[in-house]
């Protein structure tokens, strides 16, 4: 394969992988969410919830989940 076939290739698998990320995002806001969060037990506050119905922690829990999942 030359370089322009190997470029092609990876631009269509860049594309297969942006496409596929927007349809799991698209799923998790589908997704019915939680009263309680999935980290600390706590309550998932009724303005998150209706924010965010498929939220699955609170505001706290998932800051922090944000954060320690950027530093990987």
């Amino acid at each position: 394969m030359n370089g322009n076939a190997l470029f092609d290739l990876a631009e269509i698998r860049a594309e297969e992988e942006r496409e596929a990320e927007i349809k799991r995002a698209g799923a998790a806001l589908k997704r019915t969410g939680n009263t309680e969060c999935d980290d600390c037990g706590g309550e998932i506050a009724e303005t998150r919830r209706r924010a965010l119905p498929s939220a699955r922690r609170c505001i706290h829990c998932q800051e922090h989940f944000e954060l320690h999942a950027k530093g990987r």
